[in-house]
């Protein structure tokens, strides 16, 4: 591994020969927000879409996306590969969330690694600065048809706004004092929490932004409900766990509870013999979330759907008790339950049961089960024939409800689907039902 000093350049052909590697980005004692900026030859700004931050993940063409490194707060990926012939130029930047200076920072790194294995590694520190509140840490480069990286380390002392106007991007002017209009509640809360997402949990950034498409598409952009994941913990999902498949899957619904709600966490619920209702999974926890739960929950023997649905119902309307409900119930926001199974239940006529009584509260049941479905289409969008899982296919269709409140789809693995389709699915019936709960006024 080699330690580079300022100015200093080398080829990354022999880092990656084949154009693709990661960049790690680290800073300790001050929240920084990173960027790289696409330029041209003349070094200014390609144009907006080759600005690649938290709120834009990745570039038009691919050639840089924003990444989770473990160990670092941040990473992008390059492919020099699909890089357009007009980029020649990639700069890598930092600047600092909020108030203070870069001579606060305590130390960072940017580092370069092809794979796993670091192979060149630029450290700065506070010492390095002063009043600076951005800095361009690196310059990726073409020269004489190959690339090379070069440590910078230059600070420059408008933030973030001065990279944009250095890089040749247009930056907004502020708004007269006179004309100057409180931001409403809901974008504040919504711009705090894309921040909360970039800082503390950057894995999630490509996912929410994915969800937001699937959202446009079913003009549910500005919805907001309340997020529940329910996972299955019998025994035969021991595999399913120890390969992180859980896990990533939780991330996915964690990245549209941060589209649903904007407190940046979701209601879990864990079921086998037994109902387990461990803290919410959330920003700060998510890495390792499910490995955590599950250490401190064993898988169990037996699967119950009833006594989960119960308990859902409880937690989320308590006046129900989890039992009968003849007439409608009304709230302010709904609930989207994301229910992941492995199996059939034991308790089938509960199941049933808790599905006919939910259908008068404002709360959606999304059914996956994990298996080796067969999959047809009908009238219905994602409709399966010669399923796993016969039982869930009964629930989408079961009759004595107020309105159609369950969704049902399988999967071979929770990874089976890209995330634009997994987000898809996920939004398959689920707009349908909420103009049923508005129908029969359980929503507002």
């Amino acid at each position: 591994m080699e330690n580079l000093s300022r100015g200093q350049r080398l080829p990354l052909a022999t880092i990656a020969p084949d154009g693709r590697f990661d960049i790690g980005l680290h800073a300790a004692g001050l929240r920084l927000d990173f960027a790289c900026f696409g330029l041209g030859a003349d070094g200014k700004l390609l144009d907006e879409s080759y600005m690649t931050f938290f709120n834009q993940p990745r570039t038009p063409c691919g050639g840089a996306e924003l990444i989770d490194i473990p160990g670092d707060l941040l990473g992008f990926r390059i492919d020099t590969r699909l890089l357009p012939a007009n980029i020649d130029q990639l700069a890598i930047t930092a600047s600092v969330d909020g108030d203070g200076t870069m001579s606060q920072l305590s130390g960072g790194y940017l580092r370069l690694l092809a794979g796993t294995e670091e192979k060149a590694r630029f450290a700065f520190s506070g010492a390095d600065f002063a009043q600076e509140r951005a800095i361009m840490l690196g310059k990726l480069y073409r020269k004489d048809g190959q690339w090379r990286f070069m440590a910078v380390g230059q600070g420059f002392n408008g933030g973030l706004d001065a990279l944009v106007a250095h890089f040749g991007g247009a930056v907004a002017a502020p708004a007269p004092v006179a004309a100057a209009v409180p931001r409403p509640a809901a974008e504040a809360g919504r711009i705090s929490l894309d921040k909360r997402i970039a800082s503390s949990a950057p894995h999630l950034v490509s996912l929410v932004k994915q969800a937001t498409v699937s959202l446009e598409k079913v003009g549910l952009s500005q919805h907001r409900a309340k997020v529940a994941l329910v996972l299955d913990i019998s025994g035969s999902m021991g595999s399913l766990y120890r390969k992180g498949l859980v896990q990533q899957f939780a991330d996915r619904v964690l990245a549209l509870g941060c589209k649903f709600d904007d407190d940046g966490e979701i209601d879990v619920f864990l079921f086998g013999s037994k109902v387990h209702q461990p803290a919410p999974m959330n920003l700060g926890n998510a890495r390792t979330y499910i490995r955590d739960v599950v250490e401190a929950h064993p898988l169990e023997g037996d699967t119950r759907y009833g006594r989960a649905m119960e308990a859902v119902r409880r937690f989320y309307f308590p006046d129900s008790q989890g039992g009968e409900r003849k007439s409608a119930v009304a709230a302010p926001l709904p609930v989207f339950v994301m229910f992941v199974t492995d199996g059939g239940t034991s308790d089938k006529p509960l199941t049933e049961k808790q599905l006919r009584w939910a259908s008068y509260e404002p709360i959606f049941w999304q059914f996956m089960g994990i298996g080796k479905g067969k999959k047809s289409k009908s009238k219905k969008l994602f409709q399966f024939a010669d399923s796993d899982f016969p039982f869930l296919e009964q629930l989408d269709e079961l009759s004595g409800r107020l309105v159609d409140n369950a969704g049902y789809f399988s999967v071979s693995s929770p990874d089976e689907h890209s995330d634009a389709a997994l987000y898809d699915l996920l939004m398959a019936e689920y707009p349908d039902w909420i103009k049923l709960a508005k129908q029969h006024r359980l929503l507002p």
